[in-house]
């Protein structure tokens, strides 16, 4: 069974027509041969973009020559009220102190100390699922429950049940219903001066987020100056100087990050969870084999037995490549350069597409079969070395992808090592919201495993 993809439109439409399909779904408002493109360009009375699929122009934007594409400030226009100078949308020195704050706390053996938290939030799942066994199951809000109790759990040492995470766990969810993924700033440059006309009820949600991450920081800022902090991931951010000035964030600052680690933490993760489950529920025989890779595990995993999860490692993998939570990353050409003997123009919106490279006929085998057994094929890892990039690439690489690749096929093992999976009803049409998401949800029947 193919798994689904959403149609393409045809290849000529209005530019009215064409941004009104962008606004509502960026995978839909795209025509069929962008699979087999290298490169496209796209004009508008406001600005040129480019998408590029060609790997090389993807390494030059990505690795060779970063500070040249810096982000677009168009996309970030969207995320502000809820984001705001976060690591995510900053550009420059900004950006590069942010990150010699913020990367020691994933690396080395941070990892390692943060893997108990995970593994209570796994199990906090599957006993969450154990009492849904024998009904029909929406996955992505399962998946979603799941990934943000990791994060509480790991960030600061709370489970998704105490109040304060309750509360912005359910504000994200009105914040992700009411906000599409790119606003009217997107497409035309407004003014500093003129309002975003963000939706009533996205600022709404926004600030009632940040309320709620502003309290929680600022106890644990209070916790950190009498030493009773606890070592998670929180503390370690807060104590954290930059090398270079030897300054820590200031409470605001932290609220930002707070925030995206949240939306990078939480709605990928979910993102990519549910899917997998539910291509693991329309192949069974592949799910068999992932449940007893799973069953072999010890009862109670260490932090080392997630390298045996060789085969959940690979399918969740291949849910990454089908179904990027991220479809899309906007640069914005800082000066001119010159892309397969075109020239592009400062200013111009560099489009890379994860969602496009990860299917592309001209450098995947079956680009739309769902085939954990690529990853474990020469050809498909050669293929995955110039064509697969979830996570970005290059120094602005997501700093939590260790995170999320230990994450994933934790979860997921905890789950499959129980329970059964089985689709139910039509499959999920896949659409861009703040991630790739099923329009009306993926609903899975769930048994347990005997």
């Amino acid at each position: 069974m193919t798994p689904p993809k959403p149609a393409a439109r045809p290849d000529r439409v209005s530019l009215w027509r064409y941004l009104r399909l962008f606004r509502a779904d960026i995978l839909s408002a795209q025509p069929a041969k962008l699979y087999r493109a290298w490169m496209a360009e796209f004009r508008t009375p406001f600005f040129r973009s480019y998408l590029c699929n060609d790997p090389a122009l993807i390494d030059r934007v990505l690795k060779e020559c970063p500070a040249d594409f810096p982000k677009s400030l168009r996309v970030a226009e969207g995320l502000r009220p809820l984001l705001g100078r976060s690591v995510f949308l900053t550009n420059g020195e900004e950006w590069r102190r942010q990150r010699r704050i913020i990367d020691p706390a994933f690396e080395g053996g941070r990892l390692r100390d943060t893997f108990p938290a995970m593994l209570a939030a796994a199990e906090a799942s599957a006993a969450r699922m154990a009492g849904q066994a024998g009904q029909v199951v929406e996955v992505e809000e399962a998946m979603s429950h799941a990934a943000a109790d990791v994060i509480f759990r790991t960030l600061f040492s709370i489970p998704i049940g105490h109040e304060v995470a309750r509360a912005v766990f359910d504000r994200f969810r009105d914040y992700q219903r009411s906000q599409p993924l790119l606003n009217l700033a997107a497409f035309i440059p407004l003014p500093r001066w003129m309002p975003r006309l963000h939706r009533a009820r996205t600022r709404a949600a926004a600030r009632d987020i940040r309320r709620l991450i502003t309290r929680l920081t600022e106890d644990r800022m209070a916790a950190v100056r009498a030493g009773t902090a606890p070592d998670d991931l929180a503390t370690k951010i807060m104590t954290t100087k930059d090398p270079a000035t030897g300054e820590t964030f200031s409470a605001a600052e932290m609220v930002d990050q707070v925030a995206i680690f949240f939306l990078a933490g939480h709605e990928t993760s979910a993102s990519a969870l549910a899917w997998t489950l539910y291509l693991l529920a329309t192949h069974p025989e592949l799910q068999d084999r992932a449940a007893a890779e799973a069953r072999a595990l010890p009862e109670v995993p260490g932090f080392s037995d997630i390298a045996r999860l060789g085969f959940v490692r690979d399918c969740f993998r291949e849910a990454l490549r089908l179904y990027p939570p991220v479809p899309m990353m906007v640069r914005e050409a800082a000066c001119p350069h010159t892309f397969r003997d075109r020239e592009v123009g400062q200013g111009a919106q560099i489009v890379l597409s994860p969602w496009h490279v990860h299917r592309h006929e001209r450098l995947w085998d079956r680009p739309d079969d769902f085939d954990p057994g690529r990853w474990q094929d020469e050809a498909g890892r050669a293929s995955a070395r110039v064509a697969f990039f979830p996570f970005s690439a290059g120094p602005r690489v997501c700093t939590g992808a260790g995170f999320a690749m230990v994450e994933g096929p934790l979860i997921l093992a905890s789950l499959l090592r129980r329970f059964r999976f089985a689709a139910d009803g039509p499959p999920p049409v896949p659409v861009a919201h703040l991630t790739v998401r099923a329009r009306d949800g993926i609903r899975l029947a769930v048994s347990t495993r005997h």
